[in-house]
């Protein structure tokens, strides 16, 4: 088993803990914003620590369903910790993923998303950047509804 690390940071005009609120409240807030592309999010636990959030994707999407399980999940600090455990790419080549995201304030009143994936792989598989390019740019376009819902709507979660 190998590890791949990539890290990644985006910048955002909303502050760290509003879109961090945001964050937690994805299951319901996510299948309003984007219904063509997430059907559901069922949420098994409280979801703090230990919960498992199922993702249930369109039908035209190229996976069915992920399930992360949370690790870490910091309100103060606005960090949380996850473990992709089953869906999407897991499979024979890769074992899961874990990932953390942590957002910091930037000096212009917006935030600052830090992103770091481990992709834990199957024996001597190889992942290359360009292997999850198709899953940032799904994450980074999702981010950016969900800024727009939070410009248009300045009382939500705030």
């Amino acid at each position: 088993m190998g590890v791949t690390v990539f890290t990644d940071e985006v910048t955002g005009p909303i502050s760290a803990a509003r879109i961090f609120k945001a964050i937690l409240d994805s299951h319901n807030l996510l299948p309003k914003l984007i219904p063509d592309k997430i059907k559901s999010i069922q949420v098994q636990g409280d979801g703090g620590p230990g919960s498992i959030k199922q993702i249930n994707f369109a039908d035209d999407a190229p996976f069915k369903f992920v399930k992360h399980r949370i690790e870490v999940l910091d309100k103060v600090n606005f960090m949380c910790k996850y473990t992709l455990i089953e869906g999407g790419i897991i499979g024979d080549k890769i074992e899961k993923v874990v990932e953390t995201v942590k957002f910091e304030a930037s000096p212009n009143g917006g935030s600052i998303c830090k992103i770091t994936s481990e992709f834990h792989t199957v024996g001597d598989f190889q992942l290359k950047e360009e292997d999850v390019k198709i899953g940032k740019e799904m994450a980074l376009k999702t981010s950016k509804v969900v800024e727009a819902y939070l410009l248009e709507n300045l009382n939500a979660y705030a």
